[in-house]
């Protein structure tokens, strides 16, 4: 006997308020359903925040701040664009965006994918610690800023100031810079970062090559405070 198709729980938010809708996939953890369609979003904020399961949400609409932040384990689908700090914290699970994502997407994320199928505003991926982002289009100014772990992939172009501050992220840009931050330098793309990139394009379905994109990451001179590095500051 073929097993029966998975049900999907359907949620009007012209009808239901996001804290009844949160607070139902908050519930989702301890069992329920496990896939989901959110119509009408209209722009509301925080949609989805806080998931902690491994849940499939199909949201049909433009979204407003904190989409999905602090996501862990879901699998998120946003057909339109997205507000300020999409996927903030992001803990795990994978989140993509069709339109655009505003500024701030996948702030402090520590784990999972984030992809943006248009561009990103300003500081794209501030305070990278572990999160994966690929941007089909460009991101805006201070991207990467103070990124720590993780693999941010920019297929456009990228704005002023990328990259400052960085300790360990790895960005990949097939565009150009408009101007790299401080301490933030154009490094060999060698096997292991072209491997890298080849898998993240992959994962996010991007139809790249890897070797079209230019790496940036630290050039290691602001870890520790050195006078003779002063004007690096």
């Amino acid at each position: 006997m073929a097993a029966a198709e998975q049900t999907v729980e359907q949620v009007d938010l012209s009808r239901s308020t996001v804290r009844e809708l949160n607070q139902r996939l908050h519930d989702a953890a301890d069992g329920g359903p496990q896939s989901w369609r959110i119509t009408h979003p209209n722009g509301l904020h925080a949609i989805g925040a806080g998931i902690n399961a491994p849940l499939e949400l199909e949201i049909d609409g433009h979204v407003g701040y904190y989409c999905v932040g602090m996501n862990k384990e879901a699998t998120v689908r946003i057909h339109g664009n997205a507000g300020v700090g999409l996927a903030e914290n992001i803990m795990s699970g994978t989140v993509t965006v069709d339109g655009d994502a505003s500024q701030s997407a996948a702030a402090t994320g520590r784990g999972g994918l984030v992809v943006v199928r248009g561009n990103a505003a300003a500081r794209c991926g501030i305070s990278m610690k572990g999160v994966n982002i690929v941007v089909e289009g460009n991101v805006g100014h201070l991207s990467g800023f103070m990124a720590q772990k993780g693999a941010l992939v920019v297929c456009g172009d990228a704005g002023e100031a990328l990259g400052d501050s960085i300790y360990e992220t790895h960005i990949y840009v097939r565009g150009s810079v408009a101007e790299l931050g401080a301490d933030c330098i154009e490094k060999e793309l060698g096997e292991f970062h072209t491997a890298e990139l080849t898998g993240l394009l992959a994962e996010a379905d991007v139809d790249a090559n890897a070797a079209d994109f230019r790496r940036y990451g630290s050039a290691r001179k602001l870890y520790n405070f050195n006078i003779d590095n002063a004007d690096a500051y």
